[in-house]
């Protein structure tokens, strides 16, 4: 492990299309722990008053950083931290409308529905990482 990279062998193509197994970076799993970690102290799902415009602008700049740093090599190894960012989304939409109270998998339809209207809305549904 090397300033939160992981070297290990991984799968990869070569430039005429040859699969092989080379020896690449990619997010260790503590920096993963601690990007998770900062999330949750983020607490979006206690914050209803707060729309999703503003949770974006508080949280953008630190998964821009993120994803520039962590996602230059082997990037779906970023997909299980965005994931936990997701499900913190839906569950703040949960709390935020009342017809979601009780219908978590309603409410992921309506994110997902957000995040194909508007992926320029968080830094990581640019990148591809939506619920």
């Amino acid at each position: 492990m090397f300033l939160g990279y992981l070297f290990a062998p991984r799968k990869a193509q070569s430039q005429n299309e040859q699969r092989f197994v080379g020896f690449g970076p990619a997010v260790s799993s503590k920096a993963a722990q601690e990007m998770r970690h900062e999330m949750k102290i983020w607490r979006f799902h206690k914050r209803s008053d707060k729309s999703l415009e503003e949770l974006s602008r508080i949280s953008n700049s630190i998964l821009r950083g993120w994803i520039n740093y962590y996602g230059q090599y082997y990037k779906s190894a970023l997909y299980r931290v965005f994931n936990v960012l997701n499900r913190i989304l839906i569950r703040w939409a949960m709390r935020k409308y009342k017809r979601f109270k009780f219908h978590q998998r309603q409410a992921a339809h309506w994110l997902r529905r957000i995040a194909r209207q508007q992926p320029w809305l968080f830094a990581h549904w640019v990148k591809g990482f939506r619920p």
